[in-house]
Formats: C-alpha cells, structure tokens, sequence
C-alpha cells in the first residue's frame, strides 16, 4: 500500500495528482458547442504517481499525464494517461518511488539507473505525431487518439539532445524550430539548436555556447529571426557540488538575449544585454522593417525574479504562486544599432502568464493576446482564475472570471474557421471547481469572453493545475 501524500502545497488542491486512468466516452453538454469546432484540447502536466521520498518536492517534476478533450459534431469525449516513460515503467514494475521529486533528492539506491523523463510539461502536435516533452530529454511520442504511450523519439536517431517544452511552429513553412539547454551535460552552458521540416525531417542541428549555464524554457521565434533568452536562473556546478541549488536565481549576472537569422549560422548570434529578469514564456515575436532599421519585436510575461526557485545563497522562494504576477510588455531590438540595449514597454496594466495567441500568425506581426492571470489574491491554492483578452492596438482587455472557488489555466485559441480574421474564434479552458472537486471545458467565444461560456462540458475528473495544452484540428 503506497502511503500518503504529504500536506506540500503543490500536491493539495488540484495541485494534487489525480490516480486514476479513464475514459468517457460521451459527456454532458450545457449550452452548445459550436457545429464548425472539430478538434482535441491536448493537456499536459506534472501528476506524481507515488509520494516523494523526502521533503524535497518540486512541482515540475511529478511524472506526466496528458488529458485530451474530444470535440467533434457537437459531442465531447474525455480521456487521461501517463507518460509511460522508462521512470513510470520502473516504478509501476517495482510498486513505489524510486526517483526522487525534489532538485536535490538522488532517488533510491539504484535509481541513478533508471533514465529520468517525466514527459509532464507540454503535449504537441505536428508532422502526424503527438509529442509529450519536457525541456530535459528526447520527446516521448503518443498516439494522438488512444494516448497510448509508443516511446522516446530522436528522429530517427539525427537529434539526440535535450528537446525544449516549447518548440514553435512556422504558420507558413509547417516547420518545427526546437532548442535544448545543457546540450553537452549537465550544468554546460551548450545550447542544441534544431529544425524539422512539415513532416518531421531534420533539416538543421547546431550547438552553440551561452554566455552562461541557465535554466532556458522558452525561446521566441519570427518569420526571419530566432531569438535565444537567457536569463540568471543559473545552474553552476561549483555551487552545485558545494550543496547548493541546483537552479537558483543570480542577480549579480545580467539578462542576455542572443538573435541570429533563421538561416544564419549560430555563430552569428548578436547578444544584447539587459537588467536581471525572468521570462517563463512570450506570447510571440515578430520581424519589422521601417526607416532603412530591422526591429525585432518581442512581446512577453516578465518577472522581477524567477519564481518557484531559490536566490543561489540557498535562501527559499516564494511558495505561493501569487506573490508575484508576471508583467506583459514588449522588448524592442534594433539590429541595425550598433549597442547591446534594448527597449521595454508595458503592453498591459493586467498581469498574467501562460501568454497565447492566434497560432496562424506566430512569428508574425498580431494584434490579440490571450493569458490567465490572478484576480482574487486572497483565495490561496489558485494556479489563476480569470481569462484576459488583450487587444495590443488598442491595449484594452477584456476578462472573463468564472466567479469564487473556481480556477482556470492556459487559455488557447482555435479560429472559427481557418480562414477566418486574426483572434476570431473561440478560446478554450479548463474551470476547477473547488466545491464539486471538479473540472469542466469551457468555450468562450472571442467576440466577448466577458459573456462567459457558449459551450460547457462536464467532465468525469478533475484536470490538475499543469503546465501546457495545445489544440489538434481535426477539420
């Protein structure tokens, strides 16, 4: 018999993992969803099969689940599995954890053999193939309609290193840009640069050294630019090897934020430098040509700090999600100076993180953001509880909140129609309600989100507070 999960905030609430598999093969339906959505809401997240060993519990390393949201001639189904990665085969075969959950926790004795993959932070479709990535390891591919786990990817053996939680895809080409941080081992500052073509090909694999060894766990992309962000969330062996943190915020380093062409070499990256920050995710990024000057223009969800890590003299981080909202602003480059500055404006006097947007013009000049953020501060537990539309022409938002003890996550986008205009559609969420233990899909429809749901369907479970999801169209 497996013992208790520990009162740790992040596994409380729906933090907490959930233990069961299940499918629901037709679920309940309040209002209606609309006849023209064909798709799957693909969701990922940390969900640790056993307790963690000691104290030392990190949120971002619980094994996977995916969670997949089936909508097709008005009616939904619902699915859930784990990431049966070589670290959920070996502990389910043994019946208990064996590796750790914590940053400094080894596992048990023989652990260290067992190839650590949580697969837990976002779950992608592209070129035919559904990959469940964390930022750490190769991608681990499922089957995008049974979920049932097939196994670690490289390509076919031309891409073996780290694959970032946050690959971009190119609207226009169907090409896949990736990275991976600590390319060469553990604690280097060498960056794996890679791309694949629509149907999955490797056309391009490059190495790079950072200015320094970062936790990197996004990148930002344009139609003619690739935009490499290192920030002083540093992982230093010395420090490492003297009991320190593993990942731990440095303000004595500064913000480096390196830009090449897509179709230069990686030893032609230009760094700009900037003040000690932290991005955990941009919006989009777009290329602009004006006055004889080529700008790159970034929009992002900025902290003061890095949150959920410690400063590198080992002293505690925040616990709470709340104690800091990410600021939305827009980074300016001007590559045609010749300094290293760059310039920053507030796009938004709402804060917020999980930043999205029309995939159709990723990379290109847009006009409307969506993203999460936390209104009521004074309900603890919360990953956050409204849902903003913001219009970055005019900066106006517009917000939907589902109202006490309910909690949202990442919002996504899904146009009406593929040639529909850039933002008209629909975006869809999860709402946790903490009074039924549950959690529904929600379809706000774009032309006011503020109405609340057109569509909401009754799932069987409750999805925990994860990470990322992405929409499959099946149209």
């Amino acid at each position: 018999m497996s013992k208790p999960f520990p009162k740790n905030s992040f596994l409380q609430g729906n933090f907490a993992p959930v233990m069961a598999e299940c499918d629901a093969p037709e679920l309940i339906i309040e209002g209606e969803l609309p006849n023209d959505m064909a798709g799957v809401l693909y969701r990922n997240g940390p969900n640790p099969m056993y307790p963690p060993l000691g104290n030392d519990h990190h949120w971002f390393l619980g094994e996977g689940m995916v969670h997949a949201i089936r909508v097709e001639d008005g009616k939904a189904s619902y699915k859930n599995r784990w990431v049966r990665t070589d670290q959920y085969v070996a502990q389910r075969e043994a019946g208990q954890r064996l590796v750790g959950t914590g940053f400094q926790d080894p596992g048990v004795a023989g652990a260290e053999n067992i190839k650590r993959n949580v697969a837990n932070t976002n779950i992608v479709w592209h070129g035919g193939k559904l990959y469940a990535i964390d930022e750490g390891n190769s991608p681990v591919l499922m089957d995008g309609d049974t979920l049932e786990t097939q196994g670690s990817y490289t390509f076919e053996g031309k891409y073996e290193y780290p694959f970032t939680a946050h690959p971009k895809i190119d609207p226009q080409t169907g090409e896949m840009l990736f990275f991976g941080y600590m390319a060469t081992g553990p604690g280097t500052p060498d960056i794996s640069y890679g791309v694949v073509d629509a149907d999955g090909n490797v056309t391009r694999s490059e190495v790079f050294t950072a200015p320094y060894a970062s936790m990197v766990h996004d990148f930002i992309t344009t139609d003619e630019h690739v935009i490499f962000p290192i920030f002083p969330a540093t992982i230093d062996v010395e420090r490492i090897t003297k009991g320190g943190p593993t990942i731990a915020w440095d303000p004595q380093v500064s913000t480096m934020i390196g830009i090449m062409g897509r179709n230069d070499s990686t030893e032609t990256i230009r760094w700009f430098e900037g003040e000690p920050c932290y991005v955990y995710h941009p919006m989009n990024a777009y290329t602009i040509h004006e006055n004889g000057k080529t700008k790159v223009i970034a929009d992002l969800a900025k902290y003061s700090r890095v949150p959920l890590f410690p400063d590198a003299d080992g002293s505690r981080p925040p616990a709470d999600l709340s104690t800091e909202q990410a600021k939305i602003v827009r980074w300016t480059f001007d590559l045609s100076s010749n300094t290293s500055d760059y310039t920053e404006e507030v796009l938004s006097d709402v804060p917020g993180e999980f930043p999205r947007l029309d995939e159709r013009f990723a990379g290109l000049k847009y006009t409307q953001g969506f993203y999460a953020t936390i209104k009521r501060e004074e309900e603890k537990g919360n990953s956050a509880d409204t849902i903003v539309h913001l219009d970055l022409n005019s900066g106006q938002t517009k917000e939907w909140q589902p109202g006490v003890g309910h909690s949202v996550i990442e919002p996504v986008f899904v146009p009406r129609n593929q040639s529909a205009e850039e933002g008209d559609g629909y975006v869809v969420t999860l709402d946790y309600n903490a009074e039924d233990n549950l959690s529904d899909f929600v379809v706000l429809d774009t032309n006011d989100i503020s109405k609340g749901p057109i569509a909401r369907v009754k799932l069987p479970t409750r999805v925990p507070f994860g990470f990322h999801g992405n929409w499959r169209s099946l149209n």
